[in-house]
């Protein structure tokens, strides 16, 4: 909680109690993604009155200030920032349960080796599978 206020206050944004009520409940969601709706939802049952777009937008600036990471395959899907630390970095995500393992390395040099010439400007990586406890139920 206190890296993510200083996080908004570094960006100059305002910490306000429905942001910091919102921190808290994706705080709980650092190594699991949730439903977007699923935020919405939670805020709109202590804020009546708050708009999606509201929440959205707030979802999409703590996006842009590194505070949540957005699931590549499915732009839905949110959660909390895993590793202060380590703003880049990629993971593992459970396709049953939908647990979240951050990888520690990135591979980027083994693609771009392959890429003579070219320019990479960004990238995302995010492995999907069965984490141990699926895998042993299967």
């Amino acid at each position: 909680m206190e890296e993510a206020i200083k996080i908004l206050r570094d960006n100059h944004y305002k910490v306000t109690k429905q942001r910091m009520d919102l921190i808290e409940f994706l705080s709980d969601y650092t190594n699991k993604y949730i439903q977007i709706s699923d935020v919405d939802e939670y805020m709109k049952s202590i804020y009546p009155g708050i708009s999606n777009n509201t929440v959205y937008r707030n979802l999409k600036e703590f996006s842009d200030i590194g505070l949540v990471e957005y699931q590549e395959k499915n732009k839905t899907m949110i959660k909390f920032q895993c590793d202060f630390d380590q703003m880049h970095h990629h993971h593992f995500i459970c396709s049953n349960c939908g647990k979240v393992i951050e990888l520690k390395a990135c591979p980027l040099s083994f693609f771009t080796d392959q890429l003579p010439g070219c320019t990479v400007e960004s990238h995302a990586i995010e492995i999907y599978g069965l984490c141990p406890e699926c895998a042993a139920k299967k």
